[in-house]
C-alpha cells in the first residue's frame, strides 16, 4: 500500500459540491475535470490524488482499494450494498429522494408489476419488503420513458425537483429513501492510513458542520 492518499469522485454535482469540503481540508485539484482528459488529477499535495470515475464505480474502487476514499452517494450505496467499506459521514450534499414513479392516470395493473430502474438490488428489496412480486427490467437511463412506451408500469429512480416526471406524465408514488452523498473509506485503507485518513474525515466533518 503506498504512501498516496486516493479520493475517488464522480464528475457534475458530487464534484462540484465535494470541492468546497476539500477545500476546508486543504486539498485543491491542480487540473480542472471538465477541461482536463486525466482521470488521475493531481493535488496541491503530491502524495494526495483524485481519481475521477463513473457515480456506479466509486463503491468498487473503494471497496477494493484502487482508492482509499470516495464520495458516493446513498442511492449508490444502497444498490453496492456497501461491502468492505466504512461510512463515517454524511455529507449532506447532492440530495434528492429516491422514489417509485408511476403515470398520473394510473390504472389498476393485472399480473406482476413491471418495475425499470437502474437500482434493481434497491427496487427488489423494497417490493420483496412491501410482499409484492414485481419484474424488475435493468435500464441505464431515461428511466421515464419506460410507462411511456409500456416497457414498464412504475419506475425506480431519484427525484429532485419532479419536473421530469411532470413533463412526462409520472408522479411520484413511494418514497423509499432521502438520499445525500456519502464519505466511504476502505476498510484496510483505514488501519494502514488510519492518521491521514482520520484527519481528513475531522477535517471534512468541521466544513460540513459549518
Amino acid at each position: 500500500m503506498s504512501d498516496t492518499l486516493t479520493i475517488a469522485l464522480s464528475k457534475g454535482r458530487i464534484f462540484k459540491e465535494t470541492l468546497p469540503l476539500l477545500a476546508h481540508a486543504d486539498i485543491y485539484p491542480i487540473d480542472d475535470p471538465d477541461k482536463s482528459r486525466k482521470l488521475i488529477l493531481d493535488t496541491n499535495h503530491d502524495n494526495i490524488k483524485l481519481v475521477i470515475i463513473r457515480a456506479t464505480d466509486v463503491p468498487t474502487y473503494v471497496q477494493y482499494g484502487a482508492a482509499d476514499v470516495g464520495v458516493a452517494g446513498k442511492d449508490v450505496l444502497m444498490e453496492h450494498g456497501g461491502e468492505g467499506l466504512y461510512e463515517p459521514l454524511d455529507l449532506k450534499i447532492a440530495k434528492c429522494r429516491l422514489m417509485t414513479a408511476g403515470p398520473v392516470d394510473d390504472q389498476p395493473i393485472k399480473g406482476r408489476l413491471r418495475v425499470a430502474t437502474k437500482f434493481v438490488n434497491t427496487a427488489k428489496r423494497f417490493y420483496a419488503e412491501k410482499g409484492i412480486q414485481v419484474e424488475v427490467i435493468k435500464l441505464y437511463g431515461s428511466m421515464e420513458l419506460a410507462p411511456l412506451v409500456g416497457l414498464a408500469d412504475r419506475i425506480v429512480d431519484v427525484v429532485d425537483t419532479g419536473n421530469t416526471l411532470k413533463a412526462n406524465g409520472l408522479t411520484p408514488l413511494e418514497h423509499i429513501a432521502d438520499i445525500s452523498s456519502r464519505l466511504v473509506v476502505n476498510k484496510a485503507a483505514m488501519k494502514m492510513k488510519h492518521h491521514r485518513v482520520k484527519q481528513l474525515i475531522e477535517r471534512i466533518a468541521e466544513a460540513v458542520n459549518s
